[in-house]
């Protein structure tokens, strides 16, 4: 059996790429197909495979502007030859899924999300373009939009990341998807028997995911926060932060895992489409306090494993905080919310998608 994983760029290591890197261990000989490919930005697990790039990997700056040539990019995929596989997985968030494949063979669609940037994201990424891109975005994500739900036609099977992306596939391109989570390696991460004074905000900072809501909150309390990573709010954000807010940028991971262990608990603000960073704060047995939408209702257990707050307010947040730290039987001990945590190991995503792809293939 001839397998290809079309993945929609390949210029980093995030969560979608781990993904990719669980699959590549399912399915050692595979091809990775993919718009862009920097080798240099990515694992030796990746390096270690076939790649095979469409067109837009040879175009003019490619490697870093690749976001602009998204208008071209259906094109590029439906170019490809796909006539040799007899197993399709495409990697979904950015145009992954329109590959043309044989009609014997096999597709199924792992989506992290559909494109947000033409769906419900549209008007906050239009908002933030530039002016150029301001006029043209409503033609290019009108036919983007059409062809997006005409590709997911394509597709035999869906998996979802989460539930929440699960009503997102249906309420887009009317399909069912079966939820898989996607793997967190918990064995990276251990219960520490020492917990600082500190609350954490970790991730890009960007808009979507409203860290400027938790130093909002934290300025107005007064309590402690330190902020791991970095992005095109952060300098903003500084700014107008308050004495008791320690800004640290990009760590390595040794540290990062040492902030996850030690934090009193995580602060997670932004509706996500799943969330890894909570869950790998739960393997270090810590609590995560999350606005109470998207993917942190599938991790983050109400009374159990942490707090959720129900408003995007600094308010809400700040209320939540107050239940945490009033009540303090509300959240399990550090190794039950472990416990938790491995309920999203890498081990079980395997174990589920092995088990979903032998059955489409027996079906087929």
């Amino acid at each position: 059996m001839k397998v290809a994983i079309v993945h929609y760029w390949l210029v980093g290591m995030r969560g979608g790429e781990k993904v990719l890197e669980a699959l590549l261990d399912l399915y050692p000989d595979a091809v990775i197909v993919t718009h862009v490919y920097d080798p240099a930005q990515v694992s030796s697990r990746v390096r270690r495979h076939e790649v095979r790039e469409t067109f837009i990997g040879r175009l003019p700056g490619a490697k870093k502007h690749y976001q602009k040539y998204l208008p071209l990019m259906p094109l590029a995929l439906e170019l490809m030859d796909m006539q040799e596989f007899d197993l399709v997985i495409s990697s979904e968030s950015g145009p992954a899924k329109g590959v043309i494949v044989r009609p014997d063979a096999v597709h199924i669609s792992y989506c992290h999300s559909p494109m947000r940037y033409i769906w419900d994201h549209y008007h906050v990424y239009r908002a933030r373009a530039g002016r150029l891109a301001r006029l043209m975005m409503p033609l290019a994500a009108h036919r983007l939009r059409i062809w997006d739900v005409t590709t997911a036609a394509r597709v035999d099977h869906f998996i979802a990341n989460s539930s929440f992306i699960a009503k997102r596939i249906e309420k887009f391109y009317r399909r069912e998807a079966e939820v898989i989570f996607p793997p967190v390696d918990t064995a990276e991460f251990a219960v520490s028997p020492e917990v600082g004074g500190h609350y954490l905000l970790a991730g890009e900072m960007v808009s979507y995911k409203r860290a400027d809501l938790a130093v909002e909150a934290f300025n107005a309390s007064g309590r402690k926060l330190v902020v791991v990573g970095d992005g095109e709010m952060r300098e903003a954000l500084e700014r107008k932060s308050g004495p008791n807010i320690t800004f640290l940028g990009r760590v390595p991971f040794a540290e990062l895992k040492q902030q996850f262990a030690t934090c009193k608990a995580l602060v997670f603000p932004g509706e996500e489409d799943f969330g890894i960073i909570p869950v790998e704060v739960m393997a270090c047995g810590r609590p995560v306090i999350a606005y109470g939408r998207g993917g942190a209702l599938d991790t983050v257990i109400e009374g159990v494993s942490g707090v959720l707050f129900h408003e995007q307010t600094a308010d809400s947040l700040n209320d939540a905080i107050s239940r945490f730290e009033e009540e303090p039987g509300l959240v399990a001990d550090p190794e039950a919310i472990r416990e938790l945590a491995k309920g999203f190991d890498t081990a079980v995503f395997k174990e589920k998608f092995s088990a979903f792809a032998a059955r489409a293939l027996d079906r087929a």
